[in-house]
């Protein structure tokens, strides 16, 4: 299959659906932290209407998580909310078979609809919380492959840096591997 990892810079989930024999791109605004030809620099718009077979996207949820609702008014006010939720909803309408949308907790619930799935870290071999929804268009809810004990806060409690909402955004590798081990035989 043709799959566009939507979002992505870290290069994690379009290395996992690779190494399954996919021909998997990943596009973000960001350099790919894994380096490879099959990065696009730049924006997931200009190349969301290409012949893909599957679209997995991360966008991004700074003006979206609910962990941010006490910076909703601002981002209100100066349309940053109003343009991260039309982009999500251009990801959700495209015209493609099969579409995952990975978001935290947050408004999409109430401006999209309810996510089909919420998934943690701990259920796929990380002993870590991180509620993660999944809006999904013809792909399966993702089973857990490895459900691990301690439920530690990492993400939530992560200090204050230049870097944090890029190490946030981060999937993990075992979520990764699930979506691509179940996704990508569907």
């Amino acid at each position: 299959m043709k799959i566009l990892i939507a979002c992505e810079f870290s290069g994690i989930v379009r290395e996992a659906f690779a190494r399954k024999g996919h021909d998997a791109w990943s596009c973000d605004f960001e350099k790919t932290d894994i380096k490879s030809v099959q990065h696009i620099q730049g924006d997931v718009l200009h190349i969301l209407y290409w012949d893909w077979d599957m679209v997995i996207a991360f966008p991004p949820c700074t003006d979206l998580a609910s962990s941010g609702a006490r910076w909703f008014k601002e981002k209100q006010a100066d349309g940053r909310q109003a343009r991260s939720i039309e982009f999500f909803l251009k990801v959700a309408s495209a015209d493609i078979h099969k579409i995952a949308i990975e978001n935290p907790i947050g408004i999409m619930s109430t401006h999209y609809r309810k996510p089909d799935q919420i998934i943690q870290p701990w259920q796929f071999g990380h002993g870590e919380t991180k509620s993660t929804c999944l809006w999904l268009k013809d792909l399966p809810k993702l089973k857990p492959t490895n459900i691990v004990d301690g439920r530690e806060s990492r993400i939530h409690r992560m200090p204050p840096s230049k870097d944090r909402s890029k190490l946030r955004s981060i999937t993990y590798q075992g979520v990764a591997n699930a979506m691509a081990n179940q996704w990508g035989n569907s």
